[in-house]
């Protein structure tokens, strides 16, 4: 299926900072983990396009992994992440200095099929960060990036 075929559902979270899609991937929540666990997989799934690189980090990230990407929006800039939370198998999330988290959350449906949710979250960021996500109008551009990063998160996983 194509990415201009397949589309996640976005749906209200209930707190206009964190938004959040899901979508349905015929593969088995190890798999799934598999890809986003491993940082060097990460420009492949990534619906924002702003992933130009990674830069350094483990193979296989676990809670407490550090990461970095070389990034383009506007502007060429390093960012580095650290994972802060991780459930083998059914939930990783990482931040960065800004402090919003970027979390997936995976619960198997069936066999070999998996509901993958993913969330921005900006609701307990600094207010500097606040200010600087509002200045920018950030959340409607985060909300179509979350939904089209599990469109590509489910084509790669599909492939295997």
């Amino acid at each position: 299926m194509s990415e201009n075929s397949t589309r996640s559902e976005i749906f209200d979270t209930g707190h206009p900072e964190i938004k959040a899609a899901r979508i349905e991937i015929a593969a088995s929540p190890s798999i799934i983990f598999g890809i986003l666990s491993d940082p060097r997989r990460h420009k492949e799934i990534d619906g924002s396009n702003t992933i130009t690189s990674n830069i350094s980090g483990p193979e296989r990230l676990d809670l407490g992994s550090k990461f970095g990407m070389q990034m383009r929006l506007g502007i060429n800039y390093r960012i580095t992440n650290r994972v802060v939370e991780f459930r083998e198998n059914e939930l990783i999330a990482w931040r960065h200095v800004g402090r919003w988290v970027w979390r997936y959350e995976l619960k198997a449906i069936g066999p070999n099929l998996t509901q993958v949710t993913e969330s921005f979250d900006g609701s307990t960021i600094p207010a500097i960060s606040r200010y600087w996500l509002n200045f920018r109008k950030a959340y409607p551009w985060v909300q179509l990036a979350v939904a089209k990063s599990l469109v590509r998160l489910k084509n790669v996983a599909e492939q295997k």
